[in-house]
């Protein structure tokens, strides 16, 4: 998914819950705009304490509320809190996809041999959610969600459970990631074969000072790439 997508999913789900707080009084569009971008933020600094017993759409609705009752000039029930997250959410699912040509790109590496596993860091429900709305998981030999397990990446025993699972050694894997902090690092430490960066130049970088060994800017060139490391 590249930084175009992301962008037009952001202003779409925007536009969506804009319309719905435009209903309320004194809420004008610079307010709106200002609390979907505290929403955002609160977003970014969400942590999720599975002992708390309380769920992750419960959060993000908390979310909601605070960010609408520190921008707004007036009060904020739960009911349109909850009816702002079930916009967002709606609005967000709706949107989210693979092109034609990364399907096709994964059907054939997995034709012409390759077993195929997707790890992806993030809270179980909401990365779920996104795998179930793709349609993306029988693409896929095995799907692993970070948040199903003690340790997310770049952590190395969440590596070796992947490698279990395709019943594979680290030194005959490639990681494929967009994020260095995470993948290529967390490639690295596992000791796989080759990792690979898909570099957004539209998206703000890691601090991260791991040096993938090959980087592109689209997941579409990865055949090519496997044929050098081959």
């Amino acid at each position: 998914m590249d930084y175009n997508h992301v962008t037009l999913l952001r202003s779409r789900c925007d536009s969506e819950t804009g319309d719905l707080l435009r209903k309320t009084p004194g809420v004008d569009d610079v307010t709106i705009g200002r609390i979907n971008e505290k929403f955002k933020r609160k977003l970014l600094r969400e942590t999720l304490d599975p002992e708390a017993g309380r769920s992750i759409d419960e959060v993000r609705v908390d979310h909601w509320q605070q960010s609408i009752h520190e921008e707004a000039a007036c009060a904020c029930t739960r009911a349109l809190a909850s009816e702002c997250y079930r916009v967002w959410k709606s609005s967000r699912l709706e949107a989210l996809s693979l092109s034609p040509e990364i399907r096709a790109l994964l059907r054939d590496l997995r034709t012409g041999g390759y077993k195929l596993l997707l790890l992806t860091n993030g809270e179980s429900q909401t990365q779920r959610e996104k795998i179930a709305a793709t349609r993306c998981e029988d693409l896929f030999d095995a799907v692993v969600v970070g948040g199903e397990h003690a340790e997310q990446k770049p952590a190395l025993s969440i590596f070796r459970h992947c490698f279990a699972l395709l019943g594979t050694e680290a030194g005959r894997c490639v990681m494929v990631g967009d994020s260095l902090d995470t993948d290529i690092q967390g490639g690295s430490d596992a000791g796989v074969r080759a990792t690979v960066w898909i570099e957004n130049p539209g998206a703000p970088q890691d601090a991260c000072t791991a040096t993938p060994d090959y980087t592109t800017t689209t997941v579409l060139d990865l055949p090519g790439i496997l044929g050098r490391i081959e």
